[in-house]
């Protein structure tokens, strides 16, 4: 039966203290009491920089049976190598830490730049290096080289990885991308963020990933209950149709972002 994976981009929000999280609620307990209201989490911190084994674990060890983290994966990869020559930073990500995530560890999340249009030269052979199983990952991050101080090659059991890329150029929506990226079963994340960038809403994948940055504003307000009540329709529909669904709020400057996760999830249920 598909699932459907609920949560917000980050937890770690000085101002959600005292408003989502309890007034007194320890830091570090904050991962622990967020997983108690939802089924999921994006981590940015994979994005901006390598994370350590023990970061990992630390957040497996919070987290029930069942909850799931979605990676977002490294910026060098994305923005400054421009997915050119990538198989060593590719190596490093994976040796930083992931696999110490074993069943907790959800999709993983590429984001692309702005700018950057459709190349099926360039996504092709990006793509094909993408491991799709936790032991073809810790193959790959046995090649790390000396920027990973801690490397983790080994997984306990073989596990499937999925990954989805978040295009935000209108070229994405072209037929030769939609048939890329199917034939190389990877997602395309569908990005709800307040008309700055196109929608491509298409299924690529056994699987839906969708990100929802903010209905009126980029990264800020909150979901109207009509807007919740579209969203869980939306996702009904994936999962009648047998795919799990991983939906992120990213609206988290005023708040708003575990509130309207709470609320989805309660629609869906």
């Amino acid at each position: 039966m598909a699932r459907a994976f609920i949560g917000v981009s980050g937890w770690r929000y000085k101002h959600w203290r005292g408003d989502f999280y309890p007034p007194g609620l320890r830091q570090a307990d904050e991962l622990a009491y967020l997983a108690r209201h939802m089924t999921s989490a994006e981590v940015n911190g994979s994005f901006y920089s390598l994370q350590r084994p023990s970061t990992y674990q630390a957040w497996r060890t919070a987290v029930p049976d069942g909850f799931v983290f979605a990676l977002k994966g490294s910026r060098f990869v994305t923005h400054m190598k421009r997915l050119r020559d990538v198989e060593t930073a590719l190596a490093n990500y994976f040796a930083s830490g992931v696999l110490a995530l074993d069943d907790a560890l959800g999709p993983i999340l590429w984001q692309l730049p702005a700018r950057m249009a459709f190349d099926g030269g360039l996504l092709a052979p990006f793509l094909r290096l993408l491991p799709h199983s936790t032991r073809a990952a810790a193959e790959l991050a046995a090649r790390h080289d000396s920027k990973v101080a801690e490397a983790l090659t080994a997984s306990r059991s073989d596990r499937v990885i999925l990954h989805a890329l978040e295009p935000r150029h209108e070229s994405f929506g072209a037929p030769e991308a939609l048939e890329l990226f199917e034939r190389e079963s990877v997602g395309i994340a569908l990005s709800d963020g307040a008309g700055s960038w196109p929608e491509v809403d298409a299924d690529t994948a056994a699987f839906r990933y969708a990100r929802l940055h903010g209905e009126t504003a980029l990264y800020r307000g909150g979901y109207s209950d009509r807007s919740l009540d579209a969203w869980a329709d939306r996702v009904q529909g994936w999962l009648a149709a047998g795919r799990d669904a991983y939906v992120y709020f990213d609206n988290d400057v005023d708040g708003r972002a575990p509130h309207d996760a709470v609320a989805l999830l309660g629609r869906l249920h």
